[in-house]
């Protein structure tokens, strides 16, 4: 989870991403001990569905993406 990455790189014209709840049982066993307790975790999406950035909160993934003059939008 601490990997950087270049979300910009990643995103050329179009600027909206989803954002999603993750339950932590679903992800790597190496992730999931970064998470401590945490039983789920955001997920941001570019458009064509890769996995952007995971994150602790839905507020944090959307000023993430905000941040980065990016669109959130809550996928359910």
């Amino acid at each position: 989870m601490n990997t950087p990455f270049d979300i910009d790189a990643t995103l050329t014209e179009n600027r909206i991403v989803y954002v999603r709840p993750v339950a932590a049982k679903d992800l790597p066993a190496d992730v999931r001990a970064q998470l401590g307790d945490a039983p789920n975790i955001f997920a941001v999406h570019s458009p064509n569905g890769d996995r952007l950035a995971l994150v602790r909160d839905r507020k944090l993934a959307f000023a993430l993406a905000r941040q980065n003059d990016m669109t959130p939008v809550n996928v359910h």
